[in-house]
């Protein structure tokens, strides 16, 4: 029997990623809220096989220190991160051991975001609901649009501009549009093209849970 531990519940709901991990046999999956800092040593005492870190605090509560990861590596434990505090933090410990999945983590890895803010978002600390939008799911949107034509290179820079100056709870495409240069039409449709744009961190939440899928039943 496979014992995994996923840190979730934001960037993906709970009952999602079950119907991802759950239909596998021989494997045994506790789900719990975003990790915050003490949560790896109180995890180690459950004896997991693989963890899976997606979702974690970063202002309401002390995060996940490197060392803490670190210390459940050296016992041989396997541990994925993406999507959230599991991208930045697999960004920082990758040449430890630590594997980083999907575009989130290539974001930091690559060196084309450097700060934890990008994942951030305000969220309702009982259903774990978020209130805001990350501004990493933004300019994956916006990066998308302006190669579909929709923006220039330049209306990218200054939306991703107002966004990275908006203090990360406020954070949202409405106030972004608002307070930018572009006309109404054009607001018009790029609106129409973030209804259909792919939560890229709902996405690479999904590509680490499939990929845990997989190993366990090597």
């Amino acid at each position: 029997m496979v014992k995994i531990i996923i840190y979730a519940g934001l960037s993906i709901p709970f009952s999602e990623a079950k119907e991802i991990l759950d239909s596998t046999t021989d494997v045994e999956v506790i789900y719990k809220r975003p990790i915050q800092r003490g949560d790896l040593s109180q995890a180690l005492k459950e004896t997991p096989d693989i963890i899976g870190i997606i979702d974690g605090v970063f202002h309401q509560n002390s995060a996940v220190g490197h060392k803490e990861i670190l210390n459940v590596l050296k016992k041989d434990v396997k541990v994925f991160g993406a999507s959230s505090m599991g991208a930045l933090r697999a960004s920082e410990l990758d040449t430890l051991g630590m594997v980083g999945i999907g575009y989130v983590y290539n974001q930091y890895a690559s060196g084309e975001v450097d700060s934890d803010d990008a994942v951030a978002v305000m969220l309702d600390s009982d259903t774990l609901e978020p209130l805001s939008e990350p501004l990493i799911n933004m300019k994956y949107v916006f990066e998308n649009a302006v190669a579909k034509n929709i923006l220039t290179s330049d209306e990218k820079d200054e939306l991703l501009n107002i966004a990275k100056k908006t203090y990360y709870p406020k954070r949202n495409y409405a106030k972004t549009l608002s307070d930018s240069n572009l006309d109404s039409d054009k607001k018009g449709e790029l609106i129409d093209f973030i209804r259909e744009s792919k939560d890229i961190k709902k996405e690479d939440a999904k590509e680490l849970l499939t990929h845990i899928k997989k190993i366990a039943k090597i």
